[in-house]
């Protein structure tokens, strides 16, 4: 399991398999000056909506001991979805 932190404010668990994957298109996406939207579920908060700019403080910590296979398929939708109406959207389906 691993965790995501966002502005030093909300701190979202993602297993690890996933949060490389989000890694990659958020940094691609930031490493682009674009900015986005990414929703997720938070046990305690329903669900939050992030807007994710380069400015913006980010920190993705990874528990595991060794980094999961990337599927370059998922990478590609979620770079679509990242760049369409509604941004990235973390559902149980992901």
């Amino acid at each position: 399991m691993g965790r995501l932190i966002y502005q030093e404010r909300h701190t979202l668990d993602i297993e690890d398999w996933l949060l490389s994957h989000l890694r990659v298109v958020i940094m691609n996406k930031l490493r682009r000056n674009e900015a986005s939207m990414f929703m997720a579920p938070h046990p305690k908060h329903g669900t939050l909506s992030l807007w994710l700019h380069p400015a913006t403080p980010l920190v993705m910590q990874f528990y595991g001991s060794r980094p999961p296979k990337l599927d370059n398929q998922l990478i590609e939708q979620m770079m679509q979805d990242a760049s369409g109406p509604n941004g990235l959207v973390m559902d149980s389906t992901l």
